[in-house]
């Protein structure tokens, strides 16, 4: 099988502080039945002991041009992979 077409390999990086996600990208997960009306994350195939590690990651995204919580990138359209720490990205713009 032949590798995944990306722009961008970017490295997870991790902190100790509770982040919080934005309330457009909580409405948007809602909207998509990945979050439920209580705001817990529903996220298919991945158990809840990831989806804790998860929410104490957070990426340099090289679309939006900031740090943001992991979720947010494993939603994003052009999320592609995560591999041996670091997540590849397609790298189009977004709206």
């Amino acid at each position: 099988m032949g590798e995944l077409e990306h722009k961008y390999e970017v490295v997870i990086e991790i902190t100790e502080a509770k982040q919080k996600l934005p309330d457009d990208i909580k409405a948007e997960l809602k909207d998509s039945g990945m979050m439920d009306d209580k705001g817990k994350l529903k996220l298919k195939g991945v158990s809840p002991k990831m989806l804790k590690k998860m929410k104490q990651e957070f990426v340099n995204c090289p679309v939006l041009k900031k740090e943001i919580q992991f979720i947010q990138c494993f939603v994003c359209p052009n999320f592609q992979s995560r591999v041996m720490g670091k997540v590849l990205c397609k790298g189009d713009s977004l709206k």
